[in-house]
């Protein structure tokens, strides 16, 4: 019988900015775009994975960085026409750009739309100058509603705002004010998700002071409930949408579909006859610019698959299929169960014994669950 593939993404890597966020662990770099010959670079890159998804359709195309922004809509035009001469997209595929109001002139989320991109993410963080300093953003509140306002006048009905909470000096009040800002914005998604300090950047040399756990878990059960009254379904441990809005892309992450990856950094996983093949593209801009058809790939090996499943699959709130965790890791229903059953009589996950799915209280401790989950598992 054959094997039936799963859906399939295309993930495009941008890799420069204006400025390091010193709480950005991201591949990112500081310096001007080369968009000319990051073109080539990337459909060069493209061609040489072309062999792997012979016959198959893309779904989702997510760009993301660094900041894709500060490429020019001509950019994006001419990807696309690229892109669609090398490979098969849905109808209905969900494209999305990462976009900073900090690097948007005037016009050119139009140029966007008109190159193909039919979903936004913008990166707001905050609605509190005070704030965005704090976290080195280079855009102020009046620019982020200028971006999403743009954005609507741009014909872009699907759009997604980025927002912090547990932000150095931020009390719950600013907290919702900012959730409260975005809404009058009208997205139809918001990733609302707490500042975590990740090495190797400059916040872990240098870190800020944040509010304290028992603030956060006020915040976040006040925004929660803000959040759902304004008709927002939380699917995720930090994403909201409207009915329908859910973003295609993040979920094909989550529910272990397959997706490329090109650009300089970019990951990629898929299915194939043989075996599961991961891979990262060369991180560094001008090595990937100076050779990206020989210095492109480096496979990767997933050691503990089951901890990788769980590790996706609890990030849902719907959770995974214990079968499912069985199929992706060997490991027996039996076992698995039986390994989820202590964190069920907790509180931890909910009480269902096919699948594994974090309570509220879970999902407030997801590192927790995930880590302790995982001794188990050795």
């Amino acid at each position: 019988m054959a094997m039936t593939s799963p859906p399939l993404s295309l993930y495009v890597h941008v890799p420069w900015c204006v400025r390091k966020c010193p709480y950005c662990d991201f591949n990112s770099h500081q310096g001007d775009p080369q968009e000319d010959a990051y073109l080539r670079a990337l459909l060069t890159d493209l061609d040489q994975d072309l062999p792997w998804i012979t016959g198959r359709t893309v779904d989702t195309v997510f760009i993301g960085g660094g900041t894709p922004s500060l490429m020019s809509a001509d950019f994006y035009r001419d990807l696309f026409i690229g892109l669609r001469q090398r490979l098969t997209l849905a109808a209905d595929a969900e494209i999305t750009l990462e976009a900073n109001p900090g690097t948007l002139e005037a016009g050119r989320f139009a140029g966007f739309r008109e190159a193909g991109i039919n979903r936004l993410s913008i990166g707001v963080q905050s609605f509190h100058a005070d704030h965005l300093r704090a976290l080195g953003r280079i855009h102020g509140p009046d620019q982020a509603r200028a971006a999403a306002r743009e954005a609507r006048a741009a014909g872009f009905d699907n759009f997604n705002l980025d927002l912090m909470h547990a932000l150095p000096g931020q009390t719950t009040g600013q907290a919702l004010d900012d959730l409260r800002a975005a809404l009058e914005l009208g997205p139809t998604h918001l990733s609302w998700y707490e500042l975590t300090i990740e090495p190797n950047t400059a916040f872990f040399r240098a870190p800020p002071e944040q509010p304290d756990g028992d603030h956060r878990a006020d915040t976040e059960e006040a925004g929660f409930a803000l959040l759902a009254d304004a008709g927002f379904h939380r699917y995720e441990v930090s994403a909201f949408a409207r009915p329908g809005k859910a973003c295609r892309h993040n979920l094909n992450y989550w529910r272990f579909g397959d997706y490329l990856g090109i650009g300089a950094g970019a990951h990629g996983k898929l299915t194939l006859p043989d075996r599961r093949l991961r891979y990262q593209k060369t991180r560094q801009p001008a090595h990937y610019l100076g050779d990206p058809a020989a210095a492109r790939r480096q496979e990767t090996v997933i050691e503990a698959p089951l901890q990788e499943a769980l590790l996706n699959g609890l990030r849902l709130l719907d959770g995974v299929a214990v079968e499912t965790l069985a199929a992706r890791s060997g490991v027996a229903a039996a076992t698995i169960k039986d390994t989820l059953a202590p964190f069920r009589a907790q509180g931890l996950l909910v009480d269902n014994t096919d699948r594994a799915a974090c309570t509220a209280l879970g999902l407030r401790h997801l590192d927790t669950v995930l880590e302790r989950l995982f001794e188990r598992l050795v």
